[in-house]
C-alpha cells in the first residue's frame, strides 16, 4: 500500500510540474491569460501594434490552451481618458487575468492606484519608468523599458549622413537639416531626441535638427502639417516618434518627395505604398519583451517590483536591416551604422539620455542642435 501511495504522489508531483512548465494555472488546468489595455487603438503601426503582435505570436507558439489574451482598445483622445481608470478597475475586479499589461506615461498614475488596491493582481508596465519608491514599492509590477536613445543614435547618424549625400534622389546636400516630430515632450520622447541629436552630430557636427511636437499621439493631420512645414523649410530627412500622429510625417514625406524614418514597427513593410520614402525604422521590440516577460512569469521566474531596461545588448531595440534598407541606404552609410551599433553595444560610445538630466541640461543639448 505504501508503495502504491508513493507512486501516486510521484505521478501527482510530475503532473503539477508539467502544468507549471506549460503555463497552466496551478491546480486549475487553465491557460495563462493576459489582458492588454491600450490607452489608444490598434492600427497605430507603432508600439501598440508591436505589443499586440507579440502576444499574438506567443499564442500561436504555445496554443490557446496554454496562453490566451484579450486586447481592450480604450482610445487616445481627451474624451477617452475618463474611461481608462474604470476599465483597469473592471479588469482587476474580474480576477480573470494572470497579468494585466499597460504602457506609456499616461497610465502610470492609474497603474499605481490599481497596484495598491489589488496587491494580488500582477501587472506589466512598458515604455515608461514607474516610480516604485514614490508609490510604496509595489511588488506586483514588472516595469520594462527600452533604450530608445541607443537606436535613435543610429537613426540620427543615418539621417545626418543621408542629408549630405548628393547621390540620393530626394536630397539637397546644402541644407544639412534633419527633422524630428515628437508626440509630446515627455521623458521618453526626449530620450529619443537626445539620442537622435547625438548620433547626427557625432557624424557631422554641422547638421541641424528641426524639432516639433504634435502635443498628442493620435492626430496624424496635425503631424502632417508640422512635418510639411519642416520639409518646406529645408528638412530632407525626418524621424517620427509620435505614435499614430507620426504617420502624418510619412504622408508629408511622400507629398514633399523627402525621407522619413519609421519607428516602433517596420513602417516601410506596413505602408508599402509609401515605402520608398521610409529608409528604415527604429524598433522598440515591445512585443518581444512581452513574450520574454510572460514566458518567465509562466515559470515563476519573473521578478516583480523592479524595472529592466533593454538596449542593443539585450535585444530591446534595433533598426530594420532588410533588403529594403539595403536598397534605400547607400552601402557606405550602412557600414558606418553597423560600426556605430557595435561601438554602442560594447560601451565604446555612451549615448546621452534624458533620464537623470535636469531640464536645463536637456535644453542646452537641444539648443546646440537647433
Amino acid at each position: 500500500m505504501k508503495r502504491i501511495l508513493s507512486i501516486v504522489l510521484v505521478i501527482a508531483m510530475l503532473f503539477s510540474l508539467t502544468a507549471c512548465a506549460t503555463g497552466e494555472k496551478a491546480g486549475k488546468g487553465e491557460a495563462y491569460k493576459a489582458a492588454l489595455l491600450l490607452n489608444g487603438n490598434l492600427g497605430d503601426k507603432s508600439f501598440f501594434d508591436s505589443a499586440n503582435e507579440g502576444l499574438t505570436k506567443l499564442k500561436d507558439e504555445l496554443g490557446k490552451d496554454k496562453f490566451d489574451f484579450k486586447v481592450e482598445q480604450m482610445g487616445a483622445t481627451p474624451a477617452d481618458e475618463a474611461k481608462w481608470e474604470p476599465t483597469v478597475e473592471d479588469y482587476c475586479e474580474s480576477g480573470e487575468y494572470d497579468v494585466i499589461i499597460v504602457g506609456t506615461w499616461q497610465m502610470a498614475g492609474i497603474l499605481a492606484k490599481a497596484a495598491q488596491k489589488y496587491p494580488d493582481q500582477k501587472f506589466i508596465f512598458f515604455d515608461e519608468t514607474f516610480d516604485f519608491e514614490a508609490n510604496g514599492n509595489p511588488k506586483n509590477i514588472y516595469n520594462v523599458l527600452y533604450k530608445q536613445n541607443e537606436v535613435s543614435f543610429l537613426v540620427g547618424a543615418a539621417a545626418a549622413l543621408m542629408t549630405t549625400d548628393a547621390s540620393l534622389p530626394m536630397i539637397n546636400p546644402e541644407n544639412k537639416t534633419i527633422g524630428f516630430l515628437g508626440g509630446m515632450e515627455n521623458a521618453v520622447i526626449l530620450d529619443f531626441l537626445l539620442g537622435y541629436i547625438q548620433g547626427a552630430q557625432y557624424v557631422d557636427p554641422e547638421v541641424k535638427v528641426a524639432i516639433a511636437y504634435v502635443t498628442n499621439f493620435y492626430d496624424s493631420a496635425a503631424g502632417k502639417d508640422l512635418a510639411l512645414m519642416q520639409y518646406n523649410n529645408g528638412v530632407d530627412v525626418g524621424y517620427n516618434v509620435a505614435g499614430a500622429a507620426g504617420l502624418g510625417q510619412i504622408e508629408a514625406a511622400v507629398e514633399s518627395n523627402r525621407y522619413a524614418f519609421g519607428v516602433d514597427s517596420d513602417q516601410a513593410a506596413l505602408l508599402p505604398d509609401m515605402a520608398k520614402h521610409i529608409p528604415t525604422s527604429a524598433l522598440k521590440n515591445v512585443g518581444n519583451s512581452l513574450i520574454r516577460a510572460i514566458k518567465a512569469d509562466m515559470e515563476d521566474k519573473l521578478t516583480y517590483g523592479v524595472a529592466e531596461s533593454m538596449g542593443f545588448a539585450e535585444g530591446g531595440v534595433e533598426i530594420v536591416k532588410d533588403d529594403h534598407y539595403k536598397e534605400m541606404v547607400p552601402e557606405s552609410i550602412r557600414a558606418t551604422i553597423d560600426q556605430l551599433e557595435a561601438d554602442i553595444t560594447s560601451g565604446k560610445i555612451v549615448v546621452d539620455t534624458s533620464f537623470g538630466k535636469t531640464d536645463e541640461e536637456i535644453k542646452a543639448l537641444i539648443n546646440k542642435a537647433e
